[in-house]
């Protein structure tokens, strides 16, 4: 974890001296920022591995943050906040976030997360198939990490791409929550659940009205499916 770089976006002088003295003890870079109005900057010039945000920061709160960073990079960030209701957490993943993390934290906990999550977003390419998933209007591409919607490119983040790919190459079949965590999030992935539906959500979203032949279906009781119309 040596080459790790880790930005810490949060205003608790107490936080971001524990992280720091922590992960730099683990080997890993840390810098930390605690006004959100410097965030972005911060982070274009640093060019983090993963991002710690947190969601009350002065000048610019931790949402416009994720925002901003999503629309440049889609590095991973786990949000860190003392906010714990359903509506954050989910708004936070509806964002663009990897991972969501409540106030007060243990260390360690956030330590498996940062790793877990790094894991998932560095895959070794060398291993990922190479075919492309074509239906009408519509091409996957997981070697390239590329989604064509009639032909143009759309920018998605990468497990957005991967759970489509997944479906889409399984298309017809139905599969769980927890099958798609772990098919897609991997096995030793920590959050909720509904980061799924957030996710489906969001794919539905970029999806409409590209075709008529294919749809990402929900089966209630069950799960989803990307079901093919003959």
């Amino acid at each position: 974890m040596s080459d790790t770089k880790i930005l810490v976006i949060d205003n608790d002088p107490g936080i971001c001296e524990l992280i720091k003295t922590h992960f730099e003890s683990e080997g890993y870079e840390v810098k930390t920022v605690s006004d959100g109005s410097e965030s972005i900057s911060a982070f274009k010039m640093y060019e983090p591995d993963i991002t710690l945000l947190d969601i009350m920061l002065p000048k610019k709160d931790g949402w416009q943050v994720c925002r901003e960073i999503r629309e440049i990079s889609s590095r991973p960030i786990i949000m860190i906040s003392a906010k714990s209701d359903i509506f954050d957490k989910v708004l936070g993943l509806e964002l663009g976030a990897d991972d969501y993390l409540v106030k007060p934290f243990d260390i360690k906990e956030l330590s498996a997360r940062i790793k877990a999550v790094l894991r998932r977003c560095q895959k070794d390419t060398s291993q990922v198939d190479e075919e492309v998933v074509k239906f009408e209007n519509i091409e996957i591409s997981l070697q390239k990490y590329e989604l064509k919607l009639r032909g143009k490119s759309i920018d998605i983040p990468p497990k957005e791409l991967e759970l489509l790919y997944f479906l889409a190459s399984n298309y017809n079949r139905v599969f769980s929550r927890d099958q798609l965590l772990d098919k897609v999030w991997g096995f030793d992935y920590l959050g909720d659940s509904r980061t799924v539906d957030v996710h489906i959500k969001r794919l539905r979203e970029k999806l409409q009205g590209i075709s008529d032949k294919w749809l990402i279906k929900t089966v209630w009781g069950v799960g989803y499916k990307f079901e093919f119309l003959n």
